[in-house]
């Protein structure tokens, strides 16, 4: 048997200050990965006209970026764990400015959509390492809550000002530099990291990897991924989106088999007696299912219905995302003072509030009459739900799994948001086909189409809500903050 102890808290002998320096650098990574699964989405019609890009191939921009980010996310930190967070970090970012560089670069579609799924790659590999990192620089408690609360929030707003940037862009600089913008970021990155980010590892005799288990598991989460991303096209009900589900649920269940036997398994299956790591993730999964897909439905909605430009769609998401930033440190301080599960709670009710608001949006809306309200109350409540979702994802995770936590969640939300976005365009593409055929005027049948869109993303984000009263347990939480605490009093001051 392999012998397995904790990896070395190696950012708890680091000073505070260059704690904050380090986070500061692994924040702008993980900023990057999460703005460019929105940053293209205000470009497609550019995009598709400049490549000369069917619409039906579109969405490859969007989905080949999710395809490999979720599906690659579980191996990508279990690896940092195993092979060195800071050298799997340097690595994936390598390949992701590489990527951007090359989707600027591209001038045809088929170089362009390879390009996202090798971006995709690189942030799956990026995202589980960087917030390992943040997990072991910091000790559970006041402080790791403070930078998981700031973390939670860059996941929240990073999306809005995904599509806010992608409207600027694409309107003054064109569509390539919404990729080449990545290239001096990344850049600085990567000279920054080996002198500020700790590294550390999964500390073991003899480092074994779990390769059955890591096919069927990438696999599986693949072809899931591609299944619904490809099935608003293909249809729920056709023989391809039937098959792919089918041999996806397979290779699930047979990746739970492996995990059960093998003597290192890539995902120990014991991480789910923490009540609260499972039910942070069933949390995530609705999240990502609820806020994402509003965010598609609603730049269709102003693009389609509205005539808003690239610019004016991205800067209408100012007010979430201007909200979001405000309510972060309010956020943040309820979560430590004892108020995860509330926050929680609260932030999913009022993501799913938001969109059902959304739904009275009609043929002819105005932004500050019909849009501001459900925006604002939106982008409170992702800044109250990321947070605590981020917090409880890792509470009362050992060291040596941080990777494999922080991959789980964030499979789970990009699962979600490649579900919901799926779902609600289902539900969109059947209404408006609907409401045609009974003698709608095209725009009218759009703004219905939308309607119900926003209906499933309110129905998905409310359904959290008793998630989070069911499977997340207060408790753990507030141990965890005062056992920090007690072990670490100057903790909470520091940085």
């Amino acid at each position: 048997m392999t012998q397995i102890c904790a990896a070395p808290a190696v950012g708890r002998a680091v000073r505070p200050v260059r704690r904050w320096r380090a986070f500061a650098v692994l924040a702008v990574a993980f900023f990057m990965t999460v703005a460019d699964l929105a940053i293209v989405n205000v470009a497609l019609p550019t995009i598709g006209r400049d490549l000369r890009m069917a619409e039906s191939d579109l969405q490859w921009v969007v989905t080949g970026y999710a395809l490999t980010f979720g599906g690659f996310l579980l191996l990508g930190g279990r690896a940092a764990d195993l092979l060195g967070r800071r050298r799997i970090l340097l690595a994936g970012l390598g390949l992701f400015t590489a990527a951007s560089l090359g989707c600027g670069l591209a001038t045809a579609e088929g170089v362009l959509i390879a390009m996202r799924f090798v971006q995709g790659l690189g942030a799956a590999i990026v995202v589980p390492a960087a917030l390992s990192i943040v997990m072991n620089m910091f000790p559970e408690g006041a402080e790791r809550n403070k930078a998981l609360g700031a973390w939670g929030a860059i996941g929240a707003s990073g999306a809005t000002v995904g599509v806010i940037a992608g409207g600027l862009l694409t309107r003054y600089a064109g569509w390539q530099y919404i990729f080449f913008l990545n290239v001096p970021i990344g850049a600085a990155a990567l000279a920054l990291a080996p002198r500020v980010v700790p590294e550390s590892r999964l500390a073991t005799q003899r480092r074994r990897f779990d390769p059955f288990g890591a096919v069927t598991v990438t696999g599986g989460l693949s072809l899931l991924v591609y299944a619904i991303s490809t099935a608003p096209q293909a249809g729920w009900g056709a023989a391809r989106t039937v098959a792919l589900l089918a041999v996806s649920v397979g290779l699930l269940a047979a990746f739970l088999v492996i995990e059960t036997r093998a003597e290192a398994p890539l995902m120990p299956l014991r991480i789910f007696r923490l009540r609260t790591l499972a039910g942070a993730n069933a949390v995530g999964l609705l999240l990502g299912g609820s806020f994402f897909a509003f965010i598609f439905i609603g730049t269709l909605y102003m693009q389609q219905v509205l005539g808003y430009s690239a610019l004016r769609a991205g800067l209408a998401w100012l007010a979430a995302t201007l909200t979001s930033v405000a309510f972060a440190g309010l956020a943040q301080a309820l979560v430590t003072r004892g108020s995860a599960k509330l926050v929680m709670a609260a932030g999913m009710a009022m993501i799913g509030g938001g969109a059902l608001w959304a739904t009275q949006v009609p043929v002819h809306g105005r932004f500050w009459a019909d849009l501001a309200g459900p925006f604002l109350i939106t982008g409170v409540g992702t800044a109250f739900a990321f947070i605590p979702v981020s917090i409880a994802a890792l509470a009362g995770v050992a060291e040596h799994e941080a990777g494999l936590a922080s991959g789980l969640i964030n499979t789970s939300q990009q699962l979600g948001g490649a579900i919901g976005v799926a779902v609600a365009s289902t539900i969109a593409a059947s209404r408006v086909t609907t409401l045609l055929h009974q003698g709608a005027g095209q725009a009218a049948a759009l703004a219905g189409g939308f309607d119900g869109a926003f209906w499933a993303c309110g129905v998905i984000g409310l359904a959290a809500v008793p998630v989070t009263f069911l499977l997340v347990r207060r408790n753990e939480l507030a141990r965890a903050v005062a056992t920090a605490t007690v072990k670490d009093p100057a903790a909470s001051r520091a940085g």
